[in-house]
């Protein structure tokens, strides 16, 4: 019997990961199909895969939006894919493995047949690889988002002490500790990106760009760490690709040339070129922003909240959410506020849904809905996801139109967040959230224009 093996992993490492490895895990299970899925989530790699696994495998399945080693698949079919195919097209994912002719064990083989398989599959789903640009931001927010959450909410536990803690205080340190994690996310995403681009050689120049993008000489902010981090990793990619050394000399290269010449030609391009142009950007843009009134507020509420519904956790629901975790950098917390609770509404509006006329859901989707209500208090978007890929024509419109509701509103009720994830349970730490119950009021407004629009547009499941 031919086994499989399969990789997941998306950008934060939350949801997306794990549903497919679950969607991949079932519909192998459906067909019989011995499978084991590594998963690469937000505390670390689970269920590995060994040699020996790998060595008896027919074919390897990878859904992912991150860089993954396929180095160690070599001379093995690989089926490539972003990991949202791997919810919504696992069974077609499993048919095109089990297609696949054994190659010999070389690197080309392995590579050509990926990129066969990637080109079916893409075919297949009607859809193409994220690639390129996106694939590196993505890097870069996932290695950054463990620091920005946890630096938010820790600076939101500091509150629970007084809005301004005391000097000395037990406050005042878990400020402290907050604001030095915050202080790496720009960093750390430029550093990242770059280290997609390049590889290791563009870590360097990529941490060094990102630092100085929010020096006060460049002050540029998140903007100034994503065009830090593409600049540093093309740079480093450059030097390695056409910096030619003679034999004697060709050790060097990487421990010694490109980092001092990467390193060098970032900062000088980011200090004497991009440095003035990044300052203005950000500044004129933190200065629209506190300053934007409430009309223009409104309306940037209502186009990020629809943003992060549209796709559920894919390209545009990621930028408005980077979008967001990059202006607390510049203490500007209302886009933030409107993000986390438009991307907690769709899930919750889908549970609504379900409660409030059953008869448009069959009893699986009607078992799913309570799933979703608590993927939804815990702001996963993902969690509408299985509701979305089924009938999106349907459900899609619902969770955008409620969800830029819900944006809309919480820029219209001033309100503000200070940790970038936690759903209902950031809400509950004191001081984290302004304007807390107008707040709530959003997303519960929000979640019952979800609910209602969506079953306004489903029919009952037996005239189906």
């Amino acid at each position: 019997m031919k086994k499989l093996l399969a990789v997941t992993a998306c950008p934060t490492g939350i949801a997306h990961t794990y549903m497919a490895a679950e969607s991949l895990q079932k519909a192998a299970q459906d067909k019989n199909v011995p499978l084991k899925v590594e998963t690469r989530g937000a505390i670390g790699i689970e269920n590995a895969l060994t040699p020996e696994e790998i060595a008896e495998a027919h074919a390897i399945i990878i859904a992912a939006d991150t860089d993954i080693d396929e180095s160690r698949f070599a001379g093995k079919p690989v089926v490539k894919v972003p990991v949202a195919q791997g919810i919504k097209i696992a069974g077609d994912l499993i048919e095109q493995a089990l297609a696949k002719e054994a190659t010999t064990a070389s690197s080309a083989a392995a590579s050509s047949a990926a990129a066969s398989s990637q080109d079916d599959i893409a075919a297949m789903a009607g859809t193409k690889e994220k690639k390129g640009a996106y694939k590196h931001l993505m890097n870069g927010v996932s290695n950054m988002l463990p620091l920005v959450v946890a630096g938010g909410l820790i600076i939101a536990f500091s509150f629970i002490f007084g809005l301004k803690p005391v000097d000395g205080s037990f406050g005042a340190t878990l400020l402290t500790i907050g604001k030095a994690a915050m202080g790496l996310m720009i960093p750390i995403l430029a550093g990242f990106i770059a280290f997609s681009i390049a590889g290791k050689p563009g870590l360097a120049p990529g941490l060094v760009g990102g630092a100085l993008a929010i020096s006060e000489s460049v002050n540029g902010g998140f903007l100034g760490g994503i065009l830090a981090g593409f600049l540093a990793g093309y740079i480093a990619k450059f030097l390695i690709d056409y910096l030619k050394l003679p034999k004697s000399f060709a050790g060097l290269k990487p421990i010694l040339v490109v980092p001092l010449l990467s390193v060098l030609a970032t900062g000088l391009i980011m200090l004497y070129i991009l440095g003035g142009p990044l300052n203005w950007i950000m500044t004129s843009l933190a200065a629209w922003l506190e300053n934007i009134g409430s009309v223009n507020a409104v309306i940037l509420g209502a186009i990020l909240g629809g943003m992060m519904a549209l796709d559920m956790g894919g390209p545009f629901n990621k930028v408005a959410y980077t979008f967001s975790v990059g202006l607390l950098a510049s203490s500007v917390y209302g886009p933030m506020a409107a993000v986390m609770a438009a991307g907690m509404t769709p899930p919750l509006g889908i549970w609504l849904a379900t409660v409030l006329r059953p008869k448009n859901f069959n009893k699986e989707e009607r078992e799913a809905g309570k799933v979703a209500a608590v993927l939804g208090l815990s702001f996963i978007t993902e969690g509408a996801i299985p509701f979305g890929a089924a009938d999106p024509i349907r459900v899609i419109p619902a969770l955008v139109t409620g969800s830029a509701i819900t944006g809309a509103l919480s820029m219209a009720f001033d309100a503000t967040l200070l940790a970038p994830h936690g759903g209902i349970f950031a809400m509950l730490i004191p001081n984290a959230v302004g304007n807390v119950l107008m707040y709530s009021l959003a997303i519960v407004i929000g979640t019952i224009v979800t609910a209602l629009v969506l079953n306004l547009l489903k029919r009952p499941v037996a005239s189906k």
